[in-house]
């Protein structure tokens, strides 16, 4: 280093016009040729450390030192002479050691500078180097001060991006990648207008000691260095842009490596359920988790040998699912299921947009409300796992509930259809038991209605005359009432009519009830998370049914789970009238309305009290019709029934298919 600071040492006398001299490609042509490095290893890092310490010590908050930064043939001379020196390092090493040699003369001389007041010695070699006369011209000299302040910073930024370069992980990223290569064709560049910048500097203190006072009249020193601070911030910047691409291509093939861990992860047999629950939930060093019950952390380990569901959703969870789940989940967890199973949240958002004090309200208000367990923050989840379970377990938008059991095995892709229809009844929450539990079922009302109405269940197995009904047209509502009302009265029968409303219940629901209500229609329903709730199991035995690769062709409940789900898709009304558990029928708004016009007409059909239903759907015969029928609004990840053909409800010919996107009937 000690020959190296001696070639900087030599005068700079040139032209003033600092790029006129030579082109950069000829120039890297020379400096390519000096470049025979023999594989002796700097510790680059540590090194330029000290250097910017000193450099940033040495930088005066009045005078820095400064002299004439020429350009033109001799500064090209002298930074080709340091190529020379250092032709035995890498590039990081060259420009690292030329800082190195440059901060000592620099430090050397500001430290003059700083100690001249207080330190005899000091004083008397600021004497020789004429100091005091240059600290009274400090006005004068202001502007080149904070140029060169400012290539001192751009020549730290770029040595530190060329050192960076170095340490990029090579088992990610070779030199042949094309992000590297191209960044490695730049490096030399780099190093060179870094070096010739801080021949510039080195420059300043030699004409400042040798030449003193009439150096400070000059005006264009600081334009000099305000070019090569441009150029050298102007190479920094193509650099990082470089170095930027270089991180995005070490981060995709991290996760790549990591999402192909992950899947080998759960191919493999373990004895519990911790490594898998490690790497979805708390992949980050401290292992823990939120606890609902609680409101603190915890460790993971207390769902160590546990069925676990991972309830997988983004933030935008409505209201109506997370009561019912709630509720649902205490009902459990308060029962014989306790010390069984867990329910843990993994929140998936998109890394694309931004995360900020909203999206951060509405996660801590979620997390409030439930009483589980969940990975303590968004951040907690690694974007591999957000893609898994967007690849593997084909999460969209809707909430996912995955099984795990004790040992960390997917025993079921998505509980949530059978907790929605079964509750408790579905434990231990596996595809198997859900396929058992489909066995056991027929399509009834009973089954229909389940526990969201007790009062009328009650009615339903006592043999009782039960209608439901739904809407959103209050002329409808009116004329269906009455008119059905009219004629159970007729033939001495007896109905408990319910409005159940629409799927996703909103303001016009809401309305349709209020009416109802005031005007003593029929019964309903004033809660909107059991109209809600009514819909979502309509749903979630289309999706279970799915799950279970069930077709409207070969499945009777499918058939009329579909048949719900298009009255629900319709624009008009539409009744299901059973008698108990016996007898049931049901009709869309129209066809319905138009038959019981015609009362008078099939009325004496109507044999006894039991005989109503059977008479209306007789009478129903003839009211079908080959016109449109109806709309379905499948409920289901449209990759799932792509290749399928569903036919309609009411015509049986095959419906054609439309794409709809809908967030609120509003």
């Amino acid at each position: 280093m000690a020959s190296f600071a001696a070639g900087m040492a030599a005068p700079i006398r040139g032209e003033r016009h600092l790029f006129s001299a030579s082109d950069d490609s000829a120039i890297i042509k020379q400096i390519l040729a000096t470049h025979t490095p023999d594989g002796r290893e700097v510790d680059a890092r540590p090194l330029l450390q000290v250097v910017e310490d000193v450099l940033q010590r040495a930088t005066p908050t009045v005078v820095v030192i400064t002299c004439k930064c020429s350009g033109g043939s001799d500064a090209h001379a002298i930074t080709l002479t340091l190529f020379n020196s250092l032709s035995s390092y890498s590039w990081d090493a060259k420009v690292v050691l030329a800082l190195a040699a440059f901060a000592v003369s620099h430090g050397e001389f500001w430290l003059t500078a700083q100690l001249h007041t207080v330190s005899p010695l000091a004083k008397s070699i600021a004497l020789l180097k004429q100091l005091p006369d240059i600290l009274e011209h400090t006005d004068i000299l202001k502007p080149r001060f904070d140029a060169v302040n400012n290539l001192i910073r751009a020549m730290l930024d770029v040595t530190k991006c060329i050192i960076q370069f170095t340490e990029l992980p090579s088992e990610y990223i070779s030199v042949d990648s094309p992000d590297m290569s191209t960044a490695m064709a730049h490096i030399p560049t780099a190093v060179y207008w870094t070096i010739r910048s801080i021949v510039a500097c080195a420059a300043q203190i030699i004409g400042l000691i040798g030449l003193g006072h009439e150096y400070i009249t000059s005006t264009t020193e600081a334009w000099e260095l305000s070019s090569l601070a441009h150029k050298v911030s102007n190479i920094h910047g193509h650099l990082t842009k470089q170095l930027n691409l270089c991180h995005r291509y070490i981060d995709e093939k991290k996760q790549v490596e990591s999402y192909q861990n992950l899947v080998r992860l759960f191919d493999t047999v373990h004895i519990d359920n911790m490594k898998i629950l490690r790497a979805l939930v708390s992949s980050k060093e401290d292992h823990t988790i939120f606890d609902g019950t609680t409101k603190r952390r915890v460790s993971i380990d207390v769902l160590r040998r546990k069925i676990v569901m991972l309830y997988i959703s983004d933030l935008n969870i409505s209201n109506e699912e997370l009561l019912m789940l709630v509720q649902i989940y205490n009902d459990i967890h308060h029962g014989r299921l306790e010390r069984h199973y867990e329910i843990i949240w993994l929140p998936i958002t998109d890394k694309h947009d931004p995360w900020d004090e909203s999206k951060d309200a509405t996660f801590h208000r979620l997390v409030s409300v439930m009483p589980w367990y969940s990975a303590h923050h968004p951040s907690s989840v690694d974007p591999v796992v957000a893609k898994y379970v967007r690849e593997m377990w084909h999460f969209e938008k809707k909430p996912l509930l995955v099984v795990l059991d004790p040992q960390g095995r997917v025993v079921c892709p998505n509980a949530l259809h059978m907790i929605w229809i079964w509750g408790s009844l579905a434990y231990p929450f596996t595809s198997s038991r859900e396929e058992a539990l489909w066995k056991e079922e027929t399509w009834r009302l009973e089954f229909l209605i389940d526990e969201i109405d007790p009062i009328l269940l009650s009615s339903i197995k006592e043999g009782k005359y039960v209608c439901l009904y739904g809407s959103e047209d209050i002329e409808w509502i009116r004329k269906f009432t009455t008119l059905m009302r009219h004629a159970c009265e007729e033939v001495g029968v007896q109905v408990e009519m319910v409005y159940v409303g629409k799927s996703n219940p909103k303001e016009r629901v809401r309305k349709v009830v209020a009416a109802i209500a005031a005007e003593k229609l029929s019964s309903y329903w004033e809660d909107l998370v059991m109209i809600w709730f009514f819909w979502v199991r309509l749903e979630s035995m289309w999706h279970s049914k799915i799950q279970r690769g069930k077709s409207v062709d070969d499945d009777p409940i499918m058939q009329e789970v579909m048949t719900m789900l298009s009255f629900d898709g319709s624009d008009e009304g539409w009744a299901v009238i059973s008698r108990g558990s016996f007898e049931m029928v049901k009709s869309g708004g129209k066809k319905l309305i138009d038959c019981l016009v015609q009362f008078d007409e099939w009325k004496a059909s109507v044999e006894g009290e039991d005989g109503f239903v059977r008479a209306l759907t007789t009478a129903l015969v003839p009211h079908q019709t080959r016109e449109h029928c109806t709309r379905l609004i499948l409920p289901v990840d449209a990759r799932r029934i792509q290749e399928q053909l569903v036919v309609c409800a009411e015509c049986k010919r095959p419906m054609e298919k439309y794409v709809l996107y809908r967030c609120c009937n509003d």
